[in-house]
């Protein structure tokens, strides 16, 4: 089984976790309306506590996950988290009450920890130079399958509020058969560790990161940087009406043209960027045209200038995969798992956080009490996170030592 084929899978996984994580988003308030029995606005507020708690549950679930694909490996793991996922939406299709739908949601965010497994499955198989661009792919299969979920699932939705969940749980199920034939392990068995539940929690991961150099640094740029990148599907529909006057056909419209230049530029930019200027210069400027962006969005009330904005979007693509690799770098052949799932925890910190410092904000600058209307307050923070995330991203070295270079266990 070539590497080739292995990323292949990686990706569609990828693609089809983001597609069933956005199918539900068009209606998810319906479901809560329906299984909650309550009107629209105590509906976005358990739906705000739904979100918590996914997001609760991805976060102490990654480091878990990570730590048993190092001792069981990747594809035991992995395969196992999307037949759990299958399992899940097939609960989802006829949860009745709101406690269930809770329960279903936290189980969305402990099988969804399984990101942890595939980006180690890429470490495993992929030089250290090579791993941003693949990653790169990752984001990418992320980005296009977070356009398509919303916009197979709004379809869905017509039909009944279920049928998006049917149609997720066909797809993760799908998923799992096709990679029981075609993914092979990618951690040998002498690379592998003993399970350590020391090790298997994010206080644990605390510790395994003071144990690591310059690991604590990139997973404090990585934590900013998810806060900042989140304004956009915290805030982004919100915004579009409050300071453009857009309908949800335009918000849509922009939508798409998100993922459309995401995927363009982890695919076509990605590569290029880390190869020339290597992973920290490649994050440093994406980062810098991600806080330009963001002061853009904060004060232009036009649809043309919003529209141009999304243009430079495609140049922030080597932030995620440059950091994902960087910290890749700084990880054994046996703690690969246990890395990823650092990072996915990371990225977890950042999605609790983001609610508060960025919804938040936007809520306390549109209403009716606000000492002035400025929906776009929750740019600025953005911008200010990114700012920040480049102060700690410019004290880690260029590059590690040649003598700290880890090899993949299978050469690409």
């Amino acid at each position: 089984m070539t590497s080739a084929r292995t990323i292949a899978f990686i990706v569609v996984t990828i693609f089809i976790d983001a597609i069933g994580f956005g199918i539900i988003m068009p209606v998810l308030p319906q479901l809560v309306m329906e299984v909650g029995r309550v009107d629209l606005p105590h509906a976005i507020e358990v739906g705000a506590w739904i979100g918590l708690v996914m997001a609760v549950a991805t976060f102490l679930a990654s480091p878990l996950l990570g730590n048993l694909s190092d001792r069981f490996g990747r594809r035991r793991v992995l395969l196992l988290s999307l037949g759990g996922l299958a399992a899940d939406y097939t609960l989802l299709t006829v949860v009745g009450t709101l406690p269930w739908l809770f329960v279903a949601r936290a189980l969305s965010g402990i099988f969804g920890g399984s990101y942890a497994a595939a980006q180690a499955a890429i470490a495993d198989i992929t030089r250290p130079e090579e791993r941003a661009r693949n990653f790169g792919f990752v984001g990418a299969a992320f980005g296009v399958g977070f356009v398509v979920g919303p916009a197979i699932g709004g379809f869905l939705g017509e039909l009944s509020p279920r049928a998006p969940f049917v149609a997720a749980a066909i797809l993760a199920a799908a998923n799992m058969l096709y990679g029981l034939i075609v993914f092979p392990e990618t951690l040998d068995a002498g690379r592998r560790r003993a399970f350590d539940w020391r090790r298997a929690n994010p206080l644990g991961a605390f510790r395994t990161l003071r144990g690591l150099p310059g690991m604590g640094g990139v997973a404090a740029v990585l934590v900013l940087w998810q806060i900042a990148s989140l304004v956009y599907p915290m805030t982004w529909s919100f915004y579009c009406i409050a300071q453009l006057g857009w309908t949800p056909g335009m918000i849509g419209a922009s939508l798409a043209a998100v993922g459309v230049a995401i995927a363009l530029g982890q695919m076509l930019v990605v590569g290029p960027m880390v190869a020339r200027f290597g992973e920290r210069d490649a994050a440093t400027f994406g980062i810098l045209v991600a806080v330009a962006v963001y002061v853009g969005y904060a004060f232009t009330t036009s649809t043309i200038g919003a529209f141009l904005l999304l243009i430079p979007v495609a140049l922030q693509a080597p932030v995620q995969p440059s950091l994902m690799a960087m910290m890749s770098r700084r990880a054994t052949a046996e703690t690969q798992g246990e890395v990823q799932g650092i990072s996915a925890m990371a990225m977890g910190l950042g999605q609790l956080a983001a609610p508060i410092l960025l919804t938040g904000t936007m809520a306390y600058f549109t209403a009716k009490s606000a000492p002035v209307h400025f929906p776009g307050a929750a740019f600025i923070v953005a911008a200010i996170f990114g700012l920040l995330a480049i102060a700690m991203l410019r004290r880690l070295p260029r590059a590690l030592p040649a003598s700290d270079q880890i090899p993949p266990s299978v050469t690409a």
